[in-house]
């Protein structure tokens, strides 16, 4: 892998549209985006897909409900009534991750506004109560984020099918490779302090941060000086001696 193009410290955010932890783990994913040296690479993993697509029932409901008012208890996420009481009443109503995530790949395809995007989709989910898993929600969700509707047409097209499949199948390595048990799983990617030209990846429990939001930012921020620390001290170490006579090349 080359290595020389990734910043020093990279937060990789494994998660679904439609997953409620996620939406409790929001928070901490966009204190994340704000801490210098950090940057934050998203992976949707397709929790409600193909086989596992469904519809909200009165069981979904009552299963929801108990998860969210714990969420809403740790986190202070709003929920909004239009949820409680309006989208989770709503029988029948389709839970299918593809099309939000389809949306995302397509804002990220055309401002870099995925994060942006997912945001959105939880707000209107959660709070507004809306059916994000159809397109014509999705597509006003672009409109209010500023993307041109004809373009976000096109690029939802072209992000359709083969290529949302694709990206959830990668994601879905993603959260193998780390030993993820499932959404939302977050892992750090730095280069290897021991092995130059390799990244290591390292899994983060982030039950203790939830509803901690700046004692999250303030931990991201050290590991990102710890990093940038080590990075340097690479450097240092593989800078040529110079003295009066001239340089040495540095021993490999």
């Amino acid at each position: 892998m080359d290595t020389s193009t990734l910043p020093p410290l990279v937060l990789h955010y494994i998660f679904d549209p439609l997953c409620g932890w996620c939406y409790a783990a929001a928070p901490l994913v966009k204190a994340a985006r704000s801490v210098p040296g950090l940057a934050v690479q998203w992976h949707a993993g397709g929790m409600l897909t193909g086989a596992h697509t469904r519809t909200i029932t009165a069981d979904w409901r009552e299963h929801v409900m108990a998860s969210d008012q714990r969420i809403a208890e740790m986190t202070s996420q709003p929920f909004g009534d239009a949820y409680f009481n309006g989208l989770l009443n709503d029988i029948g109503a389709p839970l299918d991750s593809e099309p939000p995530t389809t949306a995302l790949l397509a804002a990220e395809a055309l401002a870099g506004k995925g994060l942006e995007m997912l945001s959105a989709q939880q707000q209107a989910h959660y709070v507004d109560g809306k059916r994000i898993s159809e397109p014509a929600v999705l597509r006003a969700l672009a409109q209010d984020l500023g993307l041109d509707a004809d373009a976000y047409d096109q690029a939802y097209a072209a992000q359709s099918g083969a290529a949302t499949q694709q990206h959830i199948a990668e994601s879905r390595q993603w959260l193998g490779m780390v030993q993820g048990q499932g959404f939302p799983t977050l892992a750090l990617e730095f280069n290897h302090p021991e092995q130059p030209g390799q990244r290591a990846v390292q899994r983060i429990d982030i039950g203790p941060w939830l509803g901690d939001v700046e004692g999250w930012k303030q931990q991201l921020a050290e590991w990102a000086e710890q990093v940038a620390g080590l990075e340097q001290q690479a450097d240092a170490e593989a800078a040529p001696a110079c003295g009066p006579d001239g340089c040495e090349l540095p021993q490999r």
